[in-house]
């Protein structure tokens, strides 16, 4: 029989094993760790020096001190001290600095949502910003209702970012 879960290695009872509690406690402060993860940052490589309770971090490369060991890892401080669980594929974090969602994927950390392009129903909406479109010019008297159109569609596309300002 297997001694931890085969996704989230949590530690699993024996039969007629003792002191099932220690492995039952262990297991819920790994839960605790993992279910709807948040970290104060990600990328630090020595460990703070006064952490609260709960509070995790996703380590950084070429961690030292205390975390030395434990690149990419989320690293959470428990009244145990701390306790680490190495990243894998699809991991998905909340990370306060910056209110972004993080997530590991081929092997590093990276913004969840810093994507080249949005799709809906496969087709593409959003993709890279594009080059600035000057405003329009020249003409005559009625066309400034069109370039007042022309305007107010260019300053929303700036706006959204889609296009250059």
């Amino acid at each position: 029989m297997s001694e931890a879960t085969d996704r989230l290695a949590l530690p699993l009872l024996a039969a007629g094993q003792s002191q099932k509690e220690v492995t039952h406690n262990e297991a819920l402060v790994q839960v605790d760790m993992l279910l709807h993860p948040v970290v104060v940052t990600a990328g630090q490589v020595v460990p703070p020096e006064a952490p609260r309770l709960g509070q995790g971090w996703i380590v950084g490369r070429a961690a030292r001190d205390g975390w030395q060991g434990q690149d990419d890892a989320l690293a959470i401080w428990t009244a145990g001290g701390w306790r680490f669980c190495p990243a894998f594929e699809g991991l998905s974090v909340w990370s306060l600095a910056g209110n972004r969602v993080m997530r590991f994927t081929a092997g590093r950390w990276s913004d969840a949502f810093d994507v080249g392009a949005v799709r809906i129903g496969g087709k593409q909406v959003v993709g890279a910003q594009q080059p600035a479109i000057p405003l329009p010019t020249g003409g005559t008297a009625p066309d400034i209702q069109a370039r007042t159109a022309l305007a107010a569609i260019l300053s929303a596309l700036q706006a959204h970012g889609l296009i250059a300002a």
